[in-house]
């Protein structure tokens, strides 16, 4: 276990990987600019409508309700932000460590005409204004980076910025109970990301109650991963000669072996992907949240069934 995370080491770690080019990134992901688990309503769908039904399934979890301040921890290129400011009414903020992210998101914002309701900042989230405080967050695929000694931090900080009845979304990768090191971590660790680090589910869950955050939902993505991955290796074959024009040799091949290791691992269940809702809890004779799941599925997203 690494316990040497600091603001300055998690900054060079995401440059080293996010930064490296928005055209390179272009040439794998879809048209959404989104590298976490996509969410396959058809079990042998398209990437990009998966993963704009992974953007309303998160959007559908937190019940964002126009005006609500929601932020975003490490938004990438700015794409859910983007989504939930446009689709749900929003008042949305996205923080990311990637400087070309950041541009990306922000110009994107202004294309989309939305700068009065959605901002994209290059920071770390631990240096968001105090005493700014949100109705909504989520983190999508951001724990694997955080430091499991700094999940009671991270989870604690979260509480403290929620206002009473707020939720947070957590959304990230797992691996099993008994898992060992191997090569393949070496590998990852390495060549994609220096400050990746992934723990069990029960351990992270336990972290969660001592923070004393509400347990509202569990939901495992494992499946829905080892084909996004897959479909982002389909991608990068397709498209390998400009990618290695991009980035060269070396890095492409980097790449296919990280997307094929990873597929395995979702598909064999080495890996999980967990998407855990929580809630700030508070005391009320009157719960305003839906007691069942119905209002997340049916009718399902914007143009749904």
């Amino acid at each position: 276990m690494i316990k040497s995370w600091t603001k300055e080491f998690d900054a060079e770690a995401i440059s080293h990987h996010y930064d490296l080019s928005n055209e390179f990134y272009q040439q794998f992901l879809c048209e959404n600019m989104l590298y976490t688990c996509a969410y396959y309503r058809d079990p042998e769908g398209d990437l990009a409508q998966a993963q704009m039904d992974k953007m309303d399934l998160v959007c559908r979890k937190l019940r964002l309700s126009p005006g609500e301040e929601y932020l975003d921890i490490g938004c990438g290129w700015g794409s859910l932000a983007i989504w939930a400011a446009k689709n749900y009414g929003v008042k949305a903020t996205g923080v990311t460590l990637s400087i070309e992210q950041a541009k990306w998101g922000q110009e994107w914002v202004r294309r989309e005409g939305l700068g009065d309701r959605c901002q994209i900042y290059h920071k770390d989230y631990r240096d968001l204004p105090e005493g700014q405080t949100y109705r909504k967050i989520s983190a999508i695929g951001i724990i694997e980076h955080i430091g499991i000694a700094n999940y009671a931090f991270y989870f604690g900080w979260v509480h403290n910025r929620l206002r009473e009845g707020g939720l947070f979304l957590n959304h990230g990768i797992t691996h099993t109970k008994f898992w060992k090191w191997t090569s393949q971590w070496e590998f990852l660790r390495r060549y994609i990301f220096p400050n990746g680090e992934m723990d069990n589910l029960s351990h992270i869950m336990d972290i969660i109650e001592r923070e004393h955050w509400e347990i509202l939902d569990v939901e495992n993505l494992r499946l829905h991963y080892a084909r996004t991955c897959h479909q982002w290796y389909d991608n990068l074959e397709r498209n390998a000669g400009r990618i290695k024009e991009i980035v060269g040799e070396r890095t492409y091949r980097i790449y296919r072996l990280w997307l094929v290791n990873s597929a395995e691992c979702f598909y064999s269940g080495s890996l999980g992907l967990y998407q855990v809702l929580l809630q700030k809890h508070k005391i009320v004779r009157e719960h305003h949240l839906p007691s069942t799941r119905e209002d997340i599925y049916a009718p399902f997203f914007f143009g749904g069934d």
